[in-house]
């Protein structure tokens, strides 16, 4: 069996600059590797720093990215993306187009005998009341098609502020509090499940709970972090190609 890699918060997009476009060729240059020793791939949320599919029009800016999907896709490897919380408003275009499987909530998985719990990680914590409420907001379907009614060149840029806001408030957090998905965690583990893989908090962890893996993916902003599960063990790597 070939490697399994897991990835989330690269938030690709958030401006035009030198920085982003570095970023965006460690990406690519992820992909590479994946398709070289990799089985599948896993996309724990917010790839892109916004997202929103009208009928006809997606972003601009994501093509080189989209084309590395392409090709993982083209080349049988097999792909999943967990919706993150700037990931509201996707609809069937990475299904459709990629042949990416999408997950709006958790996702559980089983590889080689192990038991994968694998969710982006928004809204967990208790102090989260009034996102877990926008959240059902912005997933609603009649929501999404009153907002698809804007014209893109409105609508995308407005959109953008607002996942930017959401982003710095993630930022700041420096250092999250993270009882509430170590305690999920451990629901999880009693439920039978080997590991707990998430994003959101943008920083990176690895913790053993006995023989069960608590990992947060961290970001690819700051960390370039990434976990790879070779069917026996998971790690927690930095890509610095």
């Amino acid at each position: 069996m070939g490697n399994s890699y897991f990835i989330s918060d690269v938030h690709f997009g958030t401006k035009y600059s030198k920085s982003e476009k570095i970023k965006e060729n460690s990406l690519l240059s992820f992909f590479d590797h994946v398709s070289q020793y990799g089985d599948r791939l896993f996309i724990v949320g917010d790839l892109f720093d916004f997202w929103f599919e009208y009928r006809q029009t997606i972003p601009r800016g994501y093509s080189r990215i989209l084309c590395g999907l392409s090709n993982l896709r083209e080349l049988g490897k097999e792909m999943h993306y967990i919706a993150g919380n700037h990931d509201f408003w996707m609809r069937d275009f990475l299904k459709k187009e990629l042949n990416i499987n999408l997950h709006f909530d958790e996702l559980n998985y089983q590889l080689e005998g192990k038991k994968f719990y694998i969710f982006h990680g928004d809204g967990v914590a208790k102090g989260e009341r009034g996102y877990r409420f926008l959240k059902k907001i912005f997933r609603n379907k009649i929501n999404i098609f009153l907002y698809s009614l804007i014209h893109p060149d409105i609508g995308i840029p407005l959109a953008k502020w607002v996942s930017g806001l959401s982003r710095q408030h993630t930022a700041n957090n420096q250092t999250p509090d993270e009882t509430d998905y170590i305690n999920l965690a451990l629901r999880k583990f009693e439920e039978g499940f080997d590991y707990f893989i998430f994003g959101h908090l943008h920083a990176p962890r690895y913790q053993l709970f006995g023989q069960k893996v608590y990992l947060n993916l961290g970001d690819w902003i700051n960390h370039f972090t990434y976990a790879v599960f070779d069917g026996e063990k998971i790690q927690l790597l930095s890509w610095n190609k």
